[in-house]
């Protein structure tokens, strides 16, 4: 079955659930409406539907490939790529200065997904370009404005985000590739780098690389790291291209998906670079990419499960087995057995559940830059950086489940590569680990994100999920609501506990260990949240006689799947979240058969 864009769900989600039209509020977005939305997600469901998703199968089948220090990108993707440019894509939300449209984050999330869904080993190239926008808009020199910014904004130049070393992965601190001043203000880089998608290809004539390094000066450890800007070929005063730069690829990875993205070990041999930002803050710098790219790679996750999804149901829908314990007829599709329905049920809800949170996060970021007061924009900054580790690892988590559930719901011919169920499985698989592991995201939300403002902005979700609770009631009865409630009490006992330990520096070992289950159970129950929100507003628009009847009923029955499925697992979250650091250091090498 060809991808088709779920634009309609998306813009119910960014409206009615996201809440993007409070952008209208701040003034930082005149030309930003209904219209120009819908606009803008048609437009890029109409290009990800018959460019990109045509491409996706044969892209992972024949992939990209290396040969004599170059890489080629897999068959098509190179004038996919132009045509991409061209469209205006990878600018939607740059500046008006660097030839951007100057539109919110949230409405790039949400066209993105249809891009994510379409061909995920596609839409990675563009979506590092957009990480190394946002860095270069927050710490470029005016040169670096002037001569690398536009060239990104417009598509004519791709960007790649240069960290991971092989003794270097999580441990950034570790890395060991050097930045040796040349006496002009430029550096020479030397080093290797590896696991660095989208380094080389040639879908356009220049790649810039945001590289971290050492100075020689520097201090050991992460507080001496610096983010350094150097690209493929060295750029003229008239912007021409001149002589190639002295790093190249010398190898590409076999990898278990994504194929068709290229995933380079670099080589820097004496590479011309030039500094961004101040000396040893690379890592500060880096992190404005590097959450640009996790909310990215959450809405990653839900754009590989939608897919995953359409293809399950399809199958689902056509495949012809059994009986139909509800119309009796002999030889119904898989489709009416319970069991398959209740994956496909629980698959959908969950879906959404993820993209709303994505999408609440890129409306959070928008309202953190543009809202009114210093008061309010630190309350939303707040939003933003407790929601950024859960769209990244609850999203992601999602896809791998979809994806999973796709591959049962074909049975036998699930795992038949020619199904087509598998690659979305593979390709999934990819995104719990990379730009930060789930686990990582885990500890940065409990080790920063929820103590950060003593717990506020935790605080204040849990006071807006209750509101939402009683509204509710005024929707459904009995479990429907009171799984909610209790769920929201678990979220409030376990933030409690936690900042309650992370107050005692002898309970370090208890926070940390409590971290996985904490972001599960805070991304379930703000998952039930989004679908509740969804629900109410669906259940407004039937009163009104507004839209689809049956759709908008489905997603009232969405939010009652998603409460009998996943809310009724809250408690033993909570219970995770108070197992203790002293009992998996109890589970040693011998208990665990080393």
């Amino acid at each position: 079955m060809p991808y088709r864009s779920p634009v309609r769900d998306i813009a119910f989600s960014l409206t009615e659930v996201a809440g993007v039209d409070q952008l209208a509020a701040t003034g930082a977005f005149p030309d930003f409406d209904a219209d120009l939305m819908n606009a803008v997600l048609e437009a890029a469901g109409s290009f990800s539907d018959g460019v990109l998703a045509p491409l996706n199968r044969q892209g992972d089948l024949k992939g990209a490939t290396y040969a004599n220090g170059s890489v080629t990108a897999a068959p098509g993707f190179g004038e996919a790529y132009r045509q991409f440019a061209e469209g205006g894509w990878t600018g939607l939300t740059a500046s008006a200065e660097a030839g951007g449209q100057a539109l919110p984050k949230a409405l790039e999330l949400a066209a993105y997904e249809t891009v994510q869904g379409a061909n995920m080993a596609f839409a990675l190239c563009p979506m590092l370009s957009l990480a190394a926008i946002e860095a270069l808009e927050q710490h470029g020199t005016e040169e670096h404005k002037r001569v690398y910014l536009p060239k990104l904004v417009s598509g004519e130049w791709t960007g790649a985000m240069v960290l991971t070393e092989p003794g270097a992965g999580t441990d950034l601190g570790a890395l060991t590739t050097t930045a040796t001043p040349n006496g002009d203000g430029t550096y020479a880089l030397n080093g290797q780098k590896i696991f660095i998608t989208w380094g080389d290809h040639d879908a356009t004539p220049n790649i810039v690389h945001m590289v971290l390094a050492r100075l020689p000066d520097a201090p050991a450890g992460p507080k001496g790291i610096s983010l350094f800007l150097t690209s493929k070929y060295e750029v003229k005063d008239d912007g021409s291209l001149g002589a190639r730069n002295d790093f190249r690829p010398v190898g590409i990875e076999h990898k278990l998906g994504i194929h068709a993205s290229p995933t380079c070990v670099m080589s820097y041999e004496g590479a011309t670079a030039t500094l961004v930002g101040a000396p040893n803050q690379g890592l500060a710098h880096m992190f404005v990419m590097m959450n640009a790219a996790r909310v990215a790679v959450g809405v990653q996750g839900v754009g590989i499960a939608e897919v995953a999804y359409q293809h399950a149901l399809a199958y689902a829908l056509e495949r012809k087995q059994g009986r139909s314990i509800w119309t009796g007829e002999a030889n119904a599709p898989l489709f009416d057995l319970p069991d398959v329905r209740r994956m496909l049920a629980v698959s959908k809800a969950k879906i959404e559940a993820a993209r709303a949170i994505c999408l609440s996060t890129g409306v959070a970021a928008d309202m953190a830059r543009h809202a009114g007061s210093d008061e309010t924009k630190a309350a939303w900054k707040g939003r933003e950086d407790l929601f950024t580790p859960i769209a990244k690892a609850w999203s992601t988590d999602v896809g791998c489940e979809v994806a999973s559930l796709g591959v049962q719901i074909h049975g036998g011919m699930g795992f038949i590569e020619e199904t087509g169920a598998a690659q979305y499985y593979r390709d999934a698989r990819i995104t719990p680990i990379y730009e930060g592991t789930n686990g990582i995201q885990a500890m940065d939300l409990v080790g920063r994100k929820l103590s950060q403002d003593g717990g506020a902005s935790a605080k204040a979700v849990i006071v807006e999920m209750r509101e939402t609770a009683t509204a509710l009631g005024r929707l459904f009865s009995g479990k429907p609501v009171e799984r909610f409630v209790s769920a929201v009490e678990a979220v409030e006992d376990a933030t409690l506990w936690l900042l309650d330990a992370k107050a005692d520096k002898d309970r370090a070992a208890d926070v940390l260990a409590a971290a996985d289950a904490y972001l599960k159970l805070l991304g379930d129950v703000v998952g039930g949240w989004m679908l509740a929100k969804g629900a109410l507003a669906a259940k407004a628009k039937l009163d009104a006689g507004d839209g689809d009847v049956e759709w908008l009923e489905g997603k009232i029955g969405l939010y009652e799947v998603y409460a009998a499925n996943v809310l009724g697992h809250a408690s033993s979250r909570l219970a995770a979240v108070g197992q203790g650091g002293a009992l998996l250091q109890k589970m040693g090498r011998t208990a665990l058969g080393a």
